[in-house]
């Protein structure tokens, strides 16, 4: 059953990846709002933000590329919706395929095209001037720790594009989550910000991670954040899994 289920997700996620690579469009658009965020905020408001010794471009990366996921899992639930609309699930379930691996191709898809969208990020912010001392274990460390968020948020979006009833629907969820780094520590410091606000910012899943990821960058430890980051992760990628898993058992039921 292993082995079917390896080789189904295979065969399933070359479908949905032949699917992106036929748009590109979806990517580059995924990749344009990030990199006029990173941008403006390097060159408009920049100047005007206090961030010590650290460029601001190298402060502001780190939130730059969780907005770029969070921009990317918006099409995934759009895909899924799509194909729950156009009854290719109904024709997968006829088929003698693991069930499973059609979820899985999805997010696996979103997972090479939010990739791709990252490093179109990271090489504009190469050319205005972002550098790192970050080592091997470090760099190692930035990506497992976009991987995993990739992950959490991807299956966060199966839910919505599993019970969606318009395909606005399906893929509007991801506008608090493209926004949620506003509130952090991604674009200032919070100790700027009102009680209130900054309570919120300092508590809040990007916070942790965003702390982590310019902590890497710069080569300084990472001290109780990495933590921190780690168990948001992980929280919200299991959650999101269980519902997820449920949200298609109904559907398929």
């Amino acid at each position: 059953m292993t082995t079917y289920f390896f080789a189904d997700t295979a065969v399933l996620t070359g479908r949905t990846v032949r699917h992106v690579t036929r748009s590109l469009d979806t990517i580059i658009t995924t990749a344009i709002t990030p990199i006029a965020m990173l941008l403006l905020f390097v060159y408009v408001f920049g100047g005007a933000i206090d961030t010590g010794s650290v460029k601001y471009v190298n402060y502001l990366l780190p939130g730059i590329l969780l907005i770029t996921i969070a921009s990317g899992i918006s099409y995934t639930a759009f895909r899924l919706f799509t194909d729950i609309k156009g009854g290719i699930f109904e024709r997968f379930q006829s088929m003698p395929i693991a069930r499973s691996g059609v979820l899985w191709a999805h997010v696996l898809t979103s997972l090479v095209a939010n990739l791709i969208s990252l490093v179109l990020v990271f090489l504009v912010a190469l050319l205005i001037g972002f550098r790192t001392g970050a080592g091997l274990l470090a760099w190692l460390a930035v990506a497992g720790i976009l991987i995993l968020f990739t992950l959490a948020l991807t299956w966060l979006a199966v839910i919505p594009g599993l019970t969606a009833s318009s395909v606005e629907g399906a893929s509007a969820f991801a506008y608090p989550l493209i926004f949620l780094p506003f509130i952090s520590s991604a674009f200032v410091p919070t100790e700027t910000m009102p009680g209130p606000v900054r309570a919120f910012a300092e508590y809040q899943p990007v916070t942790s991670i965003v702390n982590t990821i310019r902590d890497l960058f710069a080569g300084q430890p990472v001290g109780t954040d990495v933590w921190i980051a780690l168990a948001w992760c992980v929280g919200i990628l299991v959650v999101a899994y269980i519902f997820a898993n449920l949200a298609y058992r109904r559907r398929i039921s």
